[in-house]
């Protein structure tokens, strides 16, 4: 005993420390799930608010776009009748 009296506090000391990082681990897993859980359950609400919100600007984005698509096929128009240019003359 007293000849491996250095082997055996090592040994212990590994365990001990080996036991501290499992116990770390569970507690990072605990609290991990518990902030999965609570985004789960709080955070749903406001993901669902700010998607509707997002397809609004979308939308709202998307009619601008067509009164754009509009604006520019008569100016267009205009300015190819003015200058006596057919659209299939003019190279985009």
């Amino acid at each position: 005993m007293k000849e491996n009296s250095t082997l055996l506090y090592f040994l212990v000391a590994q365990f001990i420390a080996i036991g501290a990082a499992v116990a770390s681990f569970f507690a990072y897993m605990v609290k991990l799930e518990t902030r999965v859980s609570i985004m789960e359950t709080r955070g749903a609400a406001y993901t669902v608010g700010r998607m509707d919100d997002m397809k609004m600007a979308i939308g709202r984005l998307e009619t601008k776009i067509d009164k754009n698509e509009h604006s520019i096929d008569r100016i267009v128009d205009v300015m190819t009748r003015e200058l006596k240019i057919s659209p299939s003359q003019v190279k985009p």
